[in-house]
């Protein structure tokens, strides 16, 4: 399976991704830092910071922002291992070689999975170190609600990384079934709307009950995407 996964990443040029990746991280830090030590959230009348109800700590903020991007990133990247695979004749090289098809969709899901998680996680580091290390010389806009010498504050982001990364395999079947990168893509749009969106004081991004249906949803359409995938003509 590890052979299979290094030859995913191979094939697609993970590189590329490794670079946006950065480029992303990098962004977000500045974005981020910005909000917190810049007044850029302030009002210009009250000089107080403005944020929607449930986005007054920092960490929500990291949060928020770091699982937009890398849902969207896992998205394009699903697109383009597995569903790209199918359009352009890929797909039907690689089901002739003498390996389960089974195993060759869940070595490329997990490519997708295992990068954007990695990514995700690194990126919420570098932004949570970056937030700490200024705190140092300045005073944060918004307060700093984590402690990085905490093991708790490991365990809940590996946790939501985790369910942020897994949400795009609802991308991915939407595409399968749509037949169509576009859609795996869009889909992945819309999911950050559903889960990281606000409509008033409303939000599910703090729902636990909703993130854990999400997640048992997510593995479901794993599962659906490669059953039957053995004797499933290709698209």
């Amino acid at each position: 399976m590890l052979k299979l996964i290094k030859m995913e990443w191979k094939k697609n040029h993970i590189g590329k991704y490794v670079i946006k990746s950065i480029v992303v991280a990098a962004l977000l830090a500045f974005f981020i830092y910005a909000l917190a030590y810049m007044g850029i959230a302030n009002d210009p009348d009250t000089g107080v910071p403005d944020a929607a109800d449930g986005n007054e700590m920092i960490s929500a903020f990291i949060e928020m922002f770091t699982g937009m991007a890398f849902l969207i990133m896992g998205g394009v990247m699903q697109a383009s291992f597995i569903v790209g695979a199918y359009k352009n004749g890929t797909m039907s090289l690689m089901f002739s070689y003498p390996i389960k098809r089974q195993k060759i969709i869940v070595s490329q899901m997990l490519a997708v999975w295992i990068f954007d998680f990695l990514a995700l996680v690194i990126t919420k580091l570098v932004l949570y170190f970056c937030i700490l290390a200024g705190s140092r010389f300045m005073t944060s806009s918004f307060p700093i609600d984590y402690d990085m010498a905490d093991p708790m504050f490991y365990l809940q982001m590996f946790v939501n990384s985790a369910v942020t990364v897994s949400t795009t395999l609802i991308a991915l079947f939407i595409g399968l079934i749509m037949k169509s990168t576009k859609a795996t893509i869009v889909s992945s749009f819309l999911l950050v709307f559903l889960t990281q969106g606000n409509i008033g004081q409303f939000t599910l991004r703090k729902n636990a009950a909703f993130f854990t249906v999400l997640m048992m949803v997510s593995i479901a359409f794993a599962f659906l995407s490669v059953y039957k995938v053995e004797t499933k003509d290709l698209m």
